[in-house]
């Protein structure tokens, strides 16, 4: 399960969109800068942050703040909701209806049993997108938001003795399909086959905690 991830603003390779949008990229920027180097946390009741996603409204992408985790009832949801697994969307592809990507320059996971933290990047810091599936929530005092969940596949060989699981990349050059393409099952198959071009440039690194903290080793 991702249940943090890091936006660090010195980011230099955008693996994010085919032909990046600079506006998006300075606004991933400063809110990278804003956030003073937080770790990227689930929204909640309490901590009431919102995270930048990349949408497609209409011709071009552009960034939104999101609630990250389903809001339902004006409650955030009681079943777990800041992930997704890739083979519920295969088996019911409705939820594939809206879809984001969201920007990140690393995730977090505890190895188990030893409960050791690592660092997963991709390369040394490029900026890249998780594929994420979103949809309309509100409030109890009736604020709309867009909220979204991280859509999660099995990891690799060289990854799974960290974690059996890891967030769907997307290399740019399905990124503008993952933002445009109608919503079926093709588009989530489609999706976890691109991912799979950037498994072998993902490294996970010891990690004391999931804080934006200097490296164990």
């Amino acid at each position: 399960m991702c249940a943090s991830y890091g936006l660090d603003p010195r980011f230099s390779d955008a693996e994010l969109l085919a032909a990046a949008d600079e506006s998006v990229l300075e606004g991933l920027r400063l809110w990278a800068q804003e956030n003073a180097g937080e770790t990227v946390r689930p929204t909640g009741k309490n901590l009431r942050n919102l995270n930048p996603i990349v949408v497609q409204p209409d011709d071009a992408p552009t960034l939104e703040p999101a609630w990250w985790g389903f809001l339902v009832g004006g409650e955030p949801a009681k079943f777990p909701s800041i992930n997704t697994r890739s083979e519920r969307l295969q088996e019911r592809p409705g939820s594939l209806r809206s879809r984001a990507l969201v920007p990140a320059t690393s995730w977090y996971e505890m190895q188990k049993p030893s409960r050791q933290w690592h660092q997963f990047l991709v390369d040394d810091g490029a900026l890249f997108g998780m594929a994420a599936i979103t949809q309309r929530g509100k409030t109890s005092d009736g604020t709309w938001f867009t909220c979204y969940s991280i859509v999660m596949r099995p990891a690799p060989a060289h990854l799974a003795g960290v974690h059996d699981r890891m967030p769907v990349l997307i290399p740019t050059a399905f990124a503008q399909e993952w933002l445009t393409a109608e919503g079926t099952r093709d588009v989530i198959d489609d999706a976890l086959l691109a991912a799979a071009s950037l498994d072998d440039r993902v490294a996970a690194v010891p990690r004391g905690d999931d804080k934006n903290a200097d490296r164990l080793f």
